[in-house]
């Protein structure tokens, strides 16, 4: 049990910290974008307005949740889980790294933070870029393939960076990196979207920053507060990724 709690305490606490954070830093620029977004994907479906009534009306039209407060909620509560369960992977790493005798102290929370952003946010966008609504995509299931093999193979790739030994080994991780970037990522038959160019690039930009913003706060909380709450061992080292 004191090991769970180890593990659950700093993942929580740190993700509904840092999902909070998230939110507040998406209404800034990325939540905004969004709500524009929608009103070019509104215009262009107002001729098919009729057919969406008739849903509604049959009862099969999907729920969403309303525009206002009911949405920022939602909004929340998701950003708040998935930060309890990003936190988690970094908690159970910290616990690791305190069982083999090393400190885990906040600057190398940052550190674990930007592995995280580089693994679930910046490699994938390097193939599918953050979309606005009414962005051309390709199927559904393909891009899915596609996020989830960058994923595993770029946090492959940099754990081999980082950790791998001898050290002339570490060198052999860029390979996994590159390989979903050498396949290609499923694109459109037409590319663009709804809204303007110069708008769909400031949500790229946007989006990557918060999420970058995100992840070095759940980083260096997690490590903050598994340090405070005794997971940390009594030998000091320097903040690196190194085991």
């Amino acid at each position: 049990m004191q090991l769970l709690g180890r593990i659950l305490l700093p993942a929580i606490i740190a993700g509904i910290i840092a999902g909070a954070l998230f939110t507040g830093l998406q209404h800034i620029e990325v939540i905004p974008l969004i709500y524009e977004a929608e009103t070019y994907e509104t215009a262009a479906s107002g001729g098919h307005v009729h057919e969406s009534e008739a849903a509604h009306t049959l009862g099969q039209e999907p729920w969403a949740p309303e525009d206002g407060l009911e949405r920022v909620g939602v909004t929340l509560l998701a950003n708040i889980v998935a930060a309890i369960g990003f936190g988690l992977l970094l908690s159970v790493s910290f616990v690791v790294r305190s069982a083999k005798g090393r400190t885990v102290v906040w600057r190398g929370g940052l550190l674990w933070g930007l592995a995280g952003f580089a693994i679930f946010n910046l490699a994938p966008a390097f193939g599918l870029p953050p979309e606005l609504p009414g962005s051309e995509a390709a199927a559904l299931e393909g891009r899915q393939g596609w996020w989830i093999l960058t994923v595993v193979l770029t946090a492959l790739g940099l754990g081999l960076i980082a950790f791998a030994k001898p050290s002339y080994v570490r060198a052999l991780g860029v390979i996994p990196i590159a390989i979903p970037h050498f396949i290609g990522a499923p694109t459109p038959e037409h590319h663009g979207g709804l809204a303007p160019e110069e708008m769909a690039e400031r949500f790229i930009y946007a989006s990557l920053a918060t999420s970058a913003a995100f992840w070095l706060a759940l980083g260096a909380l997690t490590a903050f507060l598994h340090r405070r709450l005794g997971g940390s061992g009594r030998r000091q080292i320097s903040p690196t990724l190194n085991p």
